[in-house]
């Protein structure tokens, strides 16, 4: 991003028992969820509003390395990669907390692009100029507090 601080946004939670899967660890779709979390704060906290609803994602991809248990306190960093005329490209990387059992591992890594379709359009838009500045000034950096 120019040699700029990219926007970025850290979102920590618990696998919930929703999360896990008959094996007893992460179904895949969990992390979806703590990405699109992640997102919420990023747009949040860089004061944008109508960002969703008006940005689809048109490409996701994740690389798993490491199961997730339940109860397991999560991690999740998300960091604007790349900012397009009408996309934009998030990075994440999904953590492991260290459990009594387990080191802090990267559970999954990928990259997230959406498109600018606001409502009533049928095809991809330029991004707002103030939605832009926002991403280029960068998001939330200090981290949120730590989970009981």
């Amino acid at each position: 991003m120019d040699g700029a601080h990219p926007a970025r946004a850290v979102h920590r939670c618990h696998v919930e028992w929703m999360d896990t899967d008959a094996a007893g660890h992460h179904h895949n779709t969990a992390i979806v969820r703590f990405v699109e979390a992640a997102e919420a704060a990023l747009m949040r906290d860089s004061g944008i509003t109508g960002y969703f609803g008006a940005a689809p994602r048109v490409r996701y991809e994740v690389d798993f390395s490491a199961p997730l248990w339940f109860g397991q306190h999560v991690t999740t960093v998300l960091t604007v990669e790349r900012i397009g005329t009408s996309s934009l490209t998030l990075r994440f990387e999904v953590w492991g907390e260290q459990t009594d059992h387990q080191p802090r591992s990267l559970a999954a890594a990928g990259r997230m692009v959406t498109a600018h379709v606001p409502v009533g359009q049928r095809s991809a838009v330029p991004w707002p100029e103030a939605w832009i500045a926002a991403w280029r000034k960068g998001g939330s950096q200090s981290p949120p507090p730590v989970l009981p």
